[in-house]
Formats: C-alpha cells, structure tokens, sequence
C-alpha cells in the first residue's frame, strides 16, 4: 500500500535492537538505512529526530545543523555499549527540511565535519550538508511492478535509453537550466514513448559535489541529487516512467567515491571506507578513493544502498560503472603500484567475493530486476550465477562489439573489406555472456566526436552509416542500448553544461535518423525473432559471413520457436548491389519489413518492393533463395509469414 504515511515511533523506529548488531557485526545487515542515518520519529509523544553514525574510531561525535547554530557542543551523541563503533542520539523539535552534518573529533583532536553517509537528501551543490527528510510517497505503478518479471526478462526486448537528466533538454529562457524530476516526468516520458524505448538508464543521479563527474564521483549513495529536485519528485519520475510501461535502470557507482573533505574520504579521521593502502585504495586514473572490500561493514553500506534504490524508489535494474577496475588490483598501474593477492595474483578477491554476494542478495530479494555489468575485459562468466562459478551479473556490456564496431564504421567503405572481421568476430563469442550492445556516453565525449561525426563520407553517406550501424545493432543478438543525441544524428560531441541539440531535427537527415530508430524500436518489440533468443545459438544462423570483397554480411535471427524467422542482410559499401543472391530456408513470400535507405529516412530509395517470392534456387547451403536489391550503406530485414504479434 505504499510507504507510512505518519511517522513511526520511536519504539517501531528505535536504534540498533541485538538482532541489529548480531547481523552487523557478522556482516549481513543489508538494510543499513533502517537504522543508521537521520529518521523523524516520536518519542514519548514528542517528535524529533533518531541519528545514527558508524564512525568506530573517533573520540567524540556530534550533530551540528541550523537547529542548534552549528554548535558542536550542544548535541554530543552516545556510542554504543556493544563496541559497533556506532553514535546515536534523538534530538526533539528537530523537523523535514533541516539541515545537519556530524562533527567528528579524531583521535588526535581535530575536528572533521561530514555530511551523512545515509542521509535520505542532501543541499543542492555547491552547499554541502546533508538533509532531513522523509521518504513518503503514494505509488501509482501497481500495475508496472506485477509484469516488470517479465519486462525485465532475458528473453524480453531490452531496448535502453541512457540519459544524463541535467543536459537532456535545458531552459535557454532560464539560464540555461536543466529540467526538473517533475519536469521530465512528462517530457522524457513522452519521448521516450513515442520513441518506443523499453527501459530508461539514469547517469549516476546519487549526489554527486562535480557536476562535470556526471555523477560517477559520488558522496551520498542514499540521496538522490537536489539539482533536480526533492526525493519525491524522483519518485514521481520513475513512477510517471513505470505508468508508461517504461523500465528504470540506475547508474549505480560501487568501484570508487569522491575524496571530496564532507564525504566518505577519512570519515573518523582514519581509512574507514576506502583502504589504507594506497596502492588498493586510490585511484590514479580518477583521483578518487576505492573502498575497502574486505570490510564488512563497507559491503554492508553499498549492498543496503542497491537494495535502498531498488525498494524504496522502485528501480528495475542497477548497472555497475567500471567493473574491471574491482576485479583486477594491477587495474591501470605500473609494476610497484599494487599489492598481488594472497596467491599472487592481479585478482581483487575481496571485490570479487563482494560483487558475488550483492548479486546474491538482489537476486534473492528482487528476482524481477536486473544487474548490469561494464566489464571491459574478458573476466569470465561475468553474466552467470555464483553457484557455477561466475559473478552473478544478469547481463554484462559488450565493450568488445562496440570498440570493433566502431572501428569498423569509422574506416572509409574503399578499405572495409580488409577489416571485414572486425563485423563477424563478435559472433564467436556472442553466447559465452548475456550481452548489450552499448552505444553510451563514453563514445561521445573527450573529443571523440559525436556519433554522427565517426562516420566517413559526405553528408549524405554519414547518415547512411549512421542509420546502417544502429540497424546493424538492432539485427545483431543482445540487448540494446544508446546514449540521447545518437538517435537523431547529434551533430556536435556530448556537453554536459548545455542541451542536446534538438534544433538539428529541423533538417532532414536528423529527423530520419530519428523516424529509423523509432521504427527499430517498434519492428524490435514486435519480432521475438529479434529479442527472444539473445543469449544462444539456437537464435542467429549466419547466411554469409565471408563476402568480404563486397563487404555484406546477412544472417538469420529466430524466435524460439523456432517458426519465426527474420533475415538480415547489410551492405557496408555505397554501391547497391542488384541481383544479390541469398539463401533462406524457406519458400513462401518474404516481406521487407525495414530498409534503411528508405526515402522517408533521408534515403536513396532502394529496396525489394516491399518484399518478394523465394525461389527453388538453392544459395549458401539452403533450398531457396532471395534475388535482392541492397541498398548502399544499407540494411534490410526481411521477415516470412505476417502474423499477428502484440507489442511488448
């Protein structure tokens, strides 16, 4: 029925109870933000607020904030008697919307003051202190959360919009302000919609003090950034999505923090979150710190913060930011720079062991989401369950695909025959992960260009790549994912201080890079031969890999059961190919069900007239086969029977 609408008391609210602390100190407590952190509650009839802080190796601790003038003096907290190295106090009178941080006396007698390391909100940047704040919220995606099972399932289309919300669309008429929570309920629900997106995915929105980190430096892994607006209007976003039939994937950042003085770094005065050692605990390619995973208390605070998101906000999934750099100790340093395990090895056995059991537990308890993984390397099973010896992932990203695609595309057509491979080696490790093909954030920024600008030729052969690389995505197995702005031909490299340019849809090009991606998404959805069967085999059939010479590639993509079949055939040159004969293995009629060099896309026009009869000539190995016409840097799929199929 929803969260309380009143406050709990004091007793139903209460510090840490013995069941509290057995788990806490066996390292299993992974509902932290029940207990630790800033909650209103009524004691004896008055109301007031419970903190509570894990700081085991300070002298003294305090709550400052503007109910008592910030006096360190006034509101001295008391540790607890069982040695958990926790502080608690209730303070009476202290209300929603005040403003508060610990102040923390070292051993040595300095005096930190530090924002809450489970405070539900904090200030809005550059202001630093944390919040009080309720989590209330009536919920409205009853109806989301019955199906999101099968919504979020390995065999359901996945196709993912990644979003950085604070320059999606800004207010030029304002000083260029990003958009609200509230505001973009209703207008990236509409987009999205009419996009025909199936999950949206949030860049970190965790508070963050950089706003150029994009979110990936965090400081508070409870509170969702204020730039944008309180709790609650996050809550309405995600449930204005959720009503839309939309899933939400949280960018979630567990492999370092920001070093940032009112943070995590040195929280009591010594290495309490990150590790002491330098060489595991820093790192030189972000300046930022690692946390010690070997710690329980540390696994405690980030597994309650993935279940914290995932109940309390409601998210669909959680995709975990630079997973190679937890698992490898050698990650981007020099000999001399790191410590090898305990059996000599560049393996984090401790991250590892950390990453195994957050899965565990999501999965445990929320069997309907989905964890995803950026894992650039070729760690094993990173997308298979524990028991058989992997991380426990539900999908992991293809970095592999996106790296040689995109090296691909960017080599002029002349010379495309010569690294024809970098097309076809990713089908011969396709089925050893659950994959998504990412097209993110990280390929349109740190002067690599746009999306659009990667791509050879004049104008009008740049489009045509363009359209021909995100159809090429859309046929390949895995699941789907690209970055705002790549779904209309973004002219300029992604800026995170301004908007995406949407004044560029006025002309033609864009506006047909646009009308493709809303027809994949709708053929996608549509064609359980193109979702169904990502993640084996048993779903994709090569028809020709090794036309090299004309640099066309077609393959066969099948439903699970087998009857539904789509044929996919790309020509990566700007020379159509008349009479191109392909093998398909079966007569009856194929249907064009997208071509895109299509005119309405900005294309040539070339096509199969809306599809043709096979022959009883045999090609490739099959009975029957297709006489087509492809169109230069151009995609085709073609389809058998017309059924008819509901929209996922």
């Amino acid at each position: 029925m929803g969260f309380a609408k009143r406050r709990k008391t004091f007793e139903q609210q209460h510090f840490f109870s013995d069941l509290d602390t057995h788990l806490f100190r066996e390292g299993t407590h992974f509902r932290l933000h029940h207990k630790l952190g800033c909650h209103l509650v009524t004691r004896e009839g008055i109301e007031g607020a419970s903190f509570a802080v894990w700081a085991p190796n300070a002298k003294s601790v305090s709550v400052i904030g503007d109910f008592n003038g910030w006096d360190r003096h006034v509101h001295p907290m008391n540790a607890r008697w069982d040695s958990t190295g926790i502080w608690e106090i209730f303070i009476p009178a202290v209300a929603k919307g005040s403003t508060y941080k610990y102040a923390i006396t070292t051993q040595e007698g300095h005096v930190l003051e530090k924002a809450d390391p489970l405070a539900f909100a904090c200030e809005v940047p550059p202001k630093t202190a944390s919040v009080v704040w309720d989590l209330d919220y009536d919920w409205g995606d009853e109806a989301w959360m019955k199906r999101r099972r099968a919504a979020n399932g390995l065999d359901a289309p996945m196709s993912i919009y990644e979003v950085h919300l604070g320059s999606w669309m800004r207010v030029p008429d304002e000083g260029n302000r990003s958009l609200s929570y509230r505001e973009l309920a209703r207008a990236l629900g509409e987009y999205v919609t009419e996009m025909g997106y199936t999950h949206v995915e949030l860049l970190p929105i965790t508070e963050h003090p950089f706003f150029g980190s994009w979110g990936y430096q965090t400081v508070s892994y409870f509170a969702a950034s204020a730039r944008y607006g309180t709790p609650q209007d996050l809550m309405y976003l995600i449930d204005s999505l959720h009503q839309r039939g939309i899933g939400v994937i949280l960018d979630w950042v567990s492999s370092h923090f920001a070093t940032d003085p009112h943070g995590l770094a040195l929280f009591d005065g010594t290495h309490l979150y990150e590790h002491k050692d330098p060489r595991k605990g820093f790192h030189p390619d972000w300046n930022s710190f690692i946390f010690n995973y070997g710690r329980n208390e540390v696994r405690e605070f980030l597994i309650s913060s993935a279940l914290f998101w995932l109940e309390r906000y409601h998210v669909d999934g959680l995709r975990l930011d630079a997973v190679a750099s937890m698992l490898y100790l050698d990650y981007s340093r020099k000999e001399g720079e790191w410590i090898p395990n305990e059996f000599g090895g560049r393996e984090n056995l401790e991250a590892i062991s950390f990453l195994r059991t957050l899965n565990e537990v999501v999965y445990k308890e929320h069997p309907d989401v989905q964890t995803f993984a950026e894992e650039s390397t070729a760690w094993p099973m990173v997308s298979r369950p524990t028991y058989v010896g992997g991380l426990g992932f539900g999908l992991k990203w293809n970095m592999g695909w996106m790296h040689d695609t995109l090296a691909y595309f960017r080599t002029d057509p002349v010379f495309r025959k010569h690294h024809h491979h970098q097309l076809t080696f990713s089908l011969w490790y396709a089925f050893n992960e659950n994959f998504v093909l990412p097209i993110s954030h990280d390929e349109v920024v740190h002067g690599k260009g746009s999306l659009y600008g990667k791509m050879p030729g004049d104008e009008w052969q740049r489009f045509a790549n363009l359209r021909l690389l995100l159809g090429y995505m859309y046929g390949h197995p895995g699941k789907k994912l690209l970055f705002m702005g790549c779904d209309f031909g973004q002219w300029s490299e992604w800026n995170h201080d301004g908007s995406l340019d949407w004044h560029v849809l006025q002309f033609g090009g864009h506006g047909g890079i646009q009308r493709w991606v809303k027809d994949l998404n709708s053929i996608y959805r549509s064609e359980p031969a193109l979702y169904e069967v990502d993640f084996s085999a048993e779903g994709f059939e090569w028809v020709d890999l090794q036309d090299w010479e004309n640099s066309t590639i077609s393959f066969l993509r099948r439903a699970r059961s087998g009857k539904e079949v789509i044929l996919v055939v790309c020509n990566f040159t700007p020379v159509p190919r008349m009479n191109y004969r392909v093998g398909v293995p079966q007569g009856g009629f194929w249907k064009e069900i997208l071509n895109s060099d299509a005119e309405a896309y900005g294309g040539s026009g070339y096509g199969n007239f809306g599809g043709m009869e096979a022959e009883s000539v045999g090609s490739h190995g099959r009975p029957n086969s297709l006489t087509l016409t492809l169109p230069p840097l151009g995609i085709v799929f073609l389809r058998t029977s017309v059924t008819e199929r509901r929209l996922i």
